[in-house]
């Protein structure tokens, strides 16, 4: 059965209040990351039918939201999640040639994981950091200025801090 730990529940409860009486759908996003990152990294159709029941919404208003943001894994991820932006200022700086070189290098398609399971590959839209291009998002990180030799370092240090 899912369902959050106590701790969580209490963060459920502290989240929710932040938000007027009648407004409580405010929290979906905030409940949908606390599940995502509890659950496994993903949001499948049994998590987002217990977020809705937590606030006492609809299933399919949680799906509408899970699915419209990018931010929200709709199968399952690797250990690791690659976001490389894709859009105009990345793409002028090689982000297509990194999202290449990642895929040779792991072998896999834009959106599948590593036979490991240690990555997975997301191109992102814009991630904000245009100045910095091209780069992806690796957990709360930004890494920029990317070439396929710094790539292949951040690799090499995941993989060997997966190990540990």
């Amino acid at each position: 059965m899912i369902q959050f730990s106590e701790d969580k529940l209490k963060k459920v409860a502290e989240i929710i209040a932040r938000y007027p009486e009648g407004k409580h759908k405010s929290a979906l996003i905030p409940l949908l990351h606390l599940a995502q990152d509890e659950f496994g990294g993903w949001l499948d159709v049994p998590v987002m039918d217990y977020v809705a029941s937590l606030l006492n919404i609809l299933p399919i208003e949680v799906y509408e939201v899970a699915t419209f943001y990018t931010m929200f894994n709709m199968k399952p991820v690797g250990k690791y999640l690659l976001e490389v932006c894709r859009t105009g200022p990345c793409m002028l700086r090689g982000s297509d040639q990194i999202i290449a070189h990642i895929k040779n290098r792991l072998n896999i398609k834009e959106g599948e994981t590593s036979a490991d399971g240690l990555f997975t590959l997301k191109p992102a839209e814009c991630l904000g950091a245009c100045g910095y291009a091209p780069m992806m998002q690796l957990g709360k990180t930004f890494r920029e200025n990317l070439t396929t030799e710094k790539v292949d370092n951040i690799l090499d240090e995941l993989r060997a801090a997966a190990k540990n």
